[in-house]
């Protein structure tokens, strides 16, 4: 179940650079940790829901590529962020 049109303007008011700001990597990495915790709760109650385990290590991976290219271009703005969501810090390959 994709997140609510709530939810999402809500992130993106928080996390966005500016009103209607959807491509900033703050908003991007905000939408997908939204939506992998909540995949995460769904796959406590269905452990063996394999499909949907794929598809939320594919957005892990994914978020964790835009930490990356955030931490390279301002760390700043990355640390900030990374607190305000409460995720650990990516460690740079």
């Amino acid at each position: 179940m994709p997140l609510s049109k709530e939810k999402k303007d809500a992130l993106l008011a928080e996390y966005g650079q500016k009103e209607g700001d959807t491509g900033s990597p703050e908003a991007q990495i905000a939408l997908l940790h939204a939506r992998i915790q909540q995949i995460t709760e769904h796959l406590r109650s269905n452990r063996k829901d394999f499909h949907s385990r794929r598809g939320l290590m594919m957005l892990v991976g994914k978020r964790r590529r835009l930490e990356g290219y955030l931490r390279r271009k301002d760390i700043a703005r990355y640390r900030d962020l990374i607190q305000r969501l409460g995720i650990r810090e990516v460690k740079p390959r």
